[in-house]
């Protein structure tokens, strides 16, 4: 296994608001299993505080000496540092110490080359590499010739001509957007087949390893990976999820969150999570074990931020406190308590503790957004029972010999397709809003 030496750079004065919660040691132990979830060995890892950043290598020569004195003696593949290097700040940090260096958007985007599995994965993620690598043209261009994941950032023949680089990473982005111009105008065909049968989405969030497979599992009774691992999961997947009073909606569970995630791939990912943007209800699905969950909490609200999705906004955002089962018996039982109609709902998806409140509250919420419509039939008209009854939520039922009368509850957006189904047989009986 190859070997890594991980450095986390820690700026002696941060912004009040940066990172907030945020403790030295908790980043570097997030870049150690950002660094082991790409198969690496670490080796050795230390914090580096940094008074004022160095153009040139960012953190200072000092520093910079005593690394490459560890460094020599252990003799690591690579180097991680968990802060953001410019181009020459890399080059320079690999020439003093003699070892290829990874900072930490190089490192995420390899754990994400090496996971994706879909098409459409690969292509957002090879089109977030090029773009960070469009500036630096580091040994790593020759992934395109590999058939194993990643991007080379990690092995690879050596660099070739920078104008060459040039004319085949201008050459691949343009057509790796013209294939995903392609795939989108696939997943919005998709899209519209899912309206023709409208289920309403509800999409799991999260910051990674918060446990949004484990749930979507208990869920679904799917078998997603679902691992101790950061980023286990990336290619989003959708499974059909029976609520308690029998309407249906679809899952969806996303690529996990993460502090300090790279512009490109936020931007590159925005097709990928486009379900996140349809979908009726957002389920944030925090690690309420966790020592930094606030700051996570606070990391994902500004992803979605990025993505143009206000925790104050249109949607809905559910707020889920997963892995209770990791916390003392008595806050445990505390949490399950103060499961209500409002607030946070406290849960273990691991075992089941909270899961019928999460679901009882799902149900609840879509149904403040649902019409209740009276329809009447002909007793023989079979078809026309048989698509209510498939397409809405029959609460009554009355039969009056020759005339047969449905109480159907039907989500807002099939409301039209009733009305076009059976025209003027279909009555409003109530709406319920949403509170506001």
């Amino acid at each position: 296994m190859r070997a890594a030496f991980v450095i986390h750079v820690e700026p002696k004065r941060r912004d009040r608001n940066e990172h907030l919660g945020r403790d030295a040691e908790m980043r570097l132990a997030e870049a150690v299993g950002l660094t082991r979830a790409i198969g690496l060995s670490v080796v050795a890892e230390r914090i580096v505080p940094l008074v004022r950043a160095t153009p040139a290598t960012l953190i200072g020569s000092g520093k910079v000496d005593e690394i490459g004195v560890e460094s020599t003696a252990l003799e690591p593949e690579v180097i991680i540092v968990n802060a953001a290097l410019s181009p020459v700040q890399q080059r320079n940090l690999e020439k003093a110490w003699k070892t290829k260096v990874l900072d930490r958007t190089a490192l995420i985007l390899e754990i994400f080359g090496e996971r994706a599995q879909t098409r459409e994965g690969r292509l957002q993620v090879e089109l977030a590499h090029l773009t960070y690598q469009r500036s630096r043209l580091v040994r790593s261009w020759t992934h395109l010739e590999r058939q194993r994941g990643g991007f080379g950032f990690l092995g690879g023949p050596g660099e070739t001509q920078i104008e060459t680089d040039r004319r085949l990473i201008g050459e691949r982005l343009a057509k790796i957007r013209r294939e995903l111009e392609t795939v989108k105008r696939t997943r919005g065909l998709h899209r519209k087949a899912r309206q023709r049968v409208p289920y309403p989405v509800v999409a799991l969030v999260g910051y990674t390893n918060a446990g949004k497979s484990t749930l979507f599992n208990a869920l679904t009774k799917s078998t997603v990976l679902a691992k101790d691992l950061l980023f286990a999961t990336l290619d989003p997947t959708m499974r059909a999820l029976k609520l308690p009073s029998g309407r249906r909606v679809v899952l969806s569970d996303t690529v996990g969150f993460i502090s300090d995630l790279p512009t490109e791939l936020v931007a590159a990912f925005r097709a990928t999570l486009e379900e996140v943007l349809e979908a009726e209800i957002i389920v944030h699905v925090r690690d309420a074990a966790h020592d930094e969950s606030e700051a996570q909490k606070a990391d994902v609200l500004k992803v979605l931020a990025e993505l143009g999705i206000e925790e104050e906004g249109k949607k809905y955002i559910l707020e889920v406190l997963n892995k209770i089962d990791l916390l003392d018996a008595a806050v445990r039982r505390g949490l399950l308590r103060r499961n209500s109609p409002a607030g946070p709902i406290a849960i273990s998806a691991l075992s089941g503790d909270g899961v019928v409140d999460l679901l009882a509250r799902l149900d609840s919420l879509l149904g403040e957004n649902s019409k209740t419509l009276s329809l009447k039939l002909d007793p023989a008209d079979g078809a026309g029972l048989a698509w209510a009854y498939a397409h809405g939520r029959v609460t009554g039922r009355r039969d009056r010999g020759t005339s047969l009368t449905l109480s159907v509850s039907v989500d807002l957006q099939n409301i039209d397709r009733f009305q076009k189904r059976f025209g003027d047989k279909v009555a409003i009986q109530q709406i319920v809003k949403r509170a506001s």
